[in-house]
């Protein structure tokens, strides 16, 4: 691979509202929002990528502030032989700015987008589609409909379902009663040959945990999701891990050395890193030969912009094997405004195309409506 020089950094901040809310048990989405990445290099090649930043709504901006006055300077001062050398040495110098401001997360989130443009761009630049790129032997991706609300999930689940969805995923911890009126409302909707899981989003403390499993486990259930919290001690993972006969799934709440901890430990039988939360593709790539180590399947999470989206397709045709990529199902004009056309779902499935990089084509005239901010930073600036 030739050395990266770039020439320009540009960071968008687009915000869209929405009429029906996106619920979780610890808060409400009411506006949809997504920070996209734009790099340059010297030939003019362009690279896209997107930052996680679902929670809260207002750290969009904050982000991108993050990109254009941090990231962005360290990356056009240099040339860079690969992706993973800027990820890593731009992960290094902002250690310390990490620790000092208290925000590992949001610097994290920033360089995991600032990563999937780098590839992008490689990609481009290469005239290979970036699932190829990173080596993968198949286009086609398993994948499955997220973010179903507790209410009336199951009309949301068959309009997915009629769109070629198999796979689907409830949002519970909102009451015992409610969840499993909900998981029983899904399965009657369905039928039994459809797959179900659940999201609890860390609802429960160990001991509610292991009672929700025990009530949720005739609905078949293919894995429990954050059933605790994601920073709760290894030993409390362990203990609802030997109680719950559903699988479990965690990570889009996990970073560095904490993937690797907890498959160590034997307490997930499901990997979910956010390739734009941490790590990019640099580090979560990786992680597909720890989690076939562990006999876990490796299902990237994604529940944001169009760009997001394909990276994460990406990364799931990168690294292959079991297991599925994460589609909102949700309405949110920033999927198929920033992505272009998406493949569509068939039999549960997608196929990518052979689109060099990402294949993202935003719409950009569409876009400007909801863009609420915006810098660039030249190289020549600096």
């Amino acid at each position: 691979m030739d050395s990266i020089g770039l020439r320009s950094v540009s960071v968008c901040v687009y915000r869209v509202p929405i009429e029906v809310p996106v619920q979780t048990s610890f808060g409400i989405l009411r506006d949809r929002a997504a920070v996209v990445i734009r790099i340059a290099d010297d030939a003019g090649h362009e690279g896209l990528g997107e930052v996680w930043c679902n929670f809260p709504t207002v750290g969009a901006e904050h982000r991108a502030r993050l990109v254009a006055e941090t990231v962005a300077a360290l990356a056009l001062a240099r040339r860079w032989s690969s992706p993973a050398q800027c990820h890593l040495e731009l992960s290094g110098a902002l250690h310390i700015l990490a620790v000092q401001s208290g925000e590992p997360g949001p610097i994290a989130q920033a360089l995991a987008g600032f990563d999937i443009a780098m590839w992008d761009l490689a990609a481009r630049r290469a005239g290979l589609p970036l699932w190829r790129m990173l080596g993968g032997a198949s286009p086609n991706v398993k994948v499955y409909a997220s973010g179903l609300n507790p209410t009336s999930p199951e009309r949301l689940a068959a309009a997915k379902a009629q769109e070629g969805h198999t796979s689907f995923k409830l949002k519970v911890g909102f009451g015992a009663e409610r969840d499993l009126a909900n998981l029983a409302a899904m399965r009657a909707t369905l039928g039994d040959s459809a797959t179900l899981m659940a999201d609890a989003n860390q609802a429960w403390d160990v001991e509610q945990a292991i009672d929700m499993a025990g009530r949720m486990a005739h609905f078949r259930l293919g894995w429990l999701e954050e059933p605790i919290a994601a920073d709760r001690p290894l030993h409390e993972w362990q203990r609802l891990a030997k109680s719950c006969a559903i699988a479990l799934a965690a990570g889009e709440n996990l970073r560095g050395d904490d993937f690797g901890r907890y498959l160590d430990a034997g307490v997930l039988k499901v990997l979910q890193p956010d390739v734009a939360k941490w790590g990019g593709y640099s580090g979560c790539a990786p992680l597909g030969k720890a989690a076939a180590a562990a006999s876990a399947w490796l299902c990237p999470h994604w529940l944001g912009g169009g760009i997001g989206l394909l990276a994460t397709y990406h990364l799931k045709a990168a690294l292959g094997g079991e297991g599925y990529a994460e589609v909102d199902a949700n309405p949110n004009p920033l999927r198929e405004l920033l992505a272009g056309e998406l493949p569509p779902v068939r039999n549960g499935a997608i196929v990518l195309q052979e689109t060099p990089g990402l294949g993202a084509q935003p719409q950009l005239s569409a876009l400007r409506r909801y863009q609420v901010a915006e810098k660039t930073v030249l190289a020549t600036e600096l």
